[in-house]
């Protein structure tokens, strides 16, 4: 274990102690304070948390798990591709990039035996404009070079992108439409999970129902913002979480290869030619199949 002893320094922890130690960046800074392994006097802290005078930050001797980025020949779904773009619609059960829990078998991986990719997002996240759960499936948008990366990027923050989900979430859902406008933030009781918090980032997700059935609602998601688990943490904070979800879900739901949640809809301006392109992907078989069920049985219910 590593001590510093605060004497005239001053910030937020994760900033002061990339400054104290060239070793820890400010991002790996981040995740040793939220795996608990980055403290303040033994006590776990917030990343933000100001550090004052007399403070003693303790640092667990965590090593991190090695991770060796190579093209892996891996089938994929490309629903499109050009010079500039790839679009592609990834199958539950795939991560997106290389993690120290998951070093290996990523869409990255998968990418990188067919063509390159953007250099923006470092060494394990070439490419990557934006993500979507493991378990999640759907449409993504990969950069195949830094300009267009920039771009699709900039798109992003913007909010001018199109993405939209379709969620079989428990419950019946009285309204026709609506909007969760609620702050998302780390869980305050448990690290791994994301949650409504007073003091999170912004997030905004549009609902609108698409089908009801005896016990659950079948609904299209929009995502105005971007966060972490957004749409999962949304639809639990209303009180109609997404059938099958592990993390968010009640234990009695309906077991598939996860959440469903599917990235039906995707579109985006062009980062070469301006245009506007829309493409959308079906459902997996294991969510028709799902869908169908539950159709027969309202039939037989009525």
């Amino acid at each position: 274990m590593k001590e510093y002893i605060i004497t005239n320094q001053t910030g937020r922890l994760d900033k002061v102690i990339s400054e104290l130690d060239s070793s820890i960046s400010r991002s790996r800074a981040k995740n040793l304070i939220d795996d608990q392994h980055l403290k303040i006097n033994g006590e776990p802290v917030k990343p933000k948390y100001q550090v004052k005078s007399g403070d003693k930050i303790q640092v667990d001797s965590v090593q991190p798990t090695p991770i060796s980025l190579e093209p892996e020949n891996m089938p994929l779904d490309i629903v499109y591709e050009d010079d500039d773009v790839i679009v592609v619609n990834k199958p539950q059960g795939m991560v997106v990039h290389p993690s120290p829990g998951h070093p290996d078998h990523t869409l990255v991986n998968a990418l990188l035996y067919h063509r390159p990719l953007s250099t923006i997002n470092g060494e394990f996240r070439p490419g990557i404009v934006h993500r979507i759960d493991k378990d999640t499936s759907g449409l993504l948008m990969v950069a195949k070079n830094d300009k267009a990366h920039q771009f699709l990027s900039q798109q992003l923050q913007a909010q001018k992108n199109l993405r939209k989900y379709v969620a079989l979430v428990h419950g019946r859902i009285k309204e026709d439409s609506g909007v969760v406008n609620a702050p998302i933030g780390r869980s305050p009781k448990d690290r791994k999970k994301q949650a409504v918090v007073s003091d999170g980032r912004s997030a905004v997700t549009h609902f609108e129902v698409l089908e009801r059935f005896a016990d659950y609602t079948l609904v299209a998601c929009r995502l105005e913002t971007g966060r972490t688990h957004q749409i999962r943490v949304h639809m639990k904070y209303i009180g109609h979480p997404i059938v099958g979800d592990p993390l968010y879900g009640p234990r009695k739901t309906i077991r598939g290869n996860g959440q469903f949640l599917h990235a039906q809809e995707l579109g985006f301006e062009h980062p070469r030619t301006h245009q506007l392109m829309i493409f959308s992907a079906p459902l997996p078989l294991i969510f028709e199949q799902t869908l169908n069920n539950l159709r027969l049985n309202n039939a037989l219910g009525s």
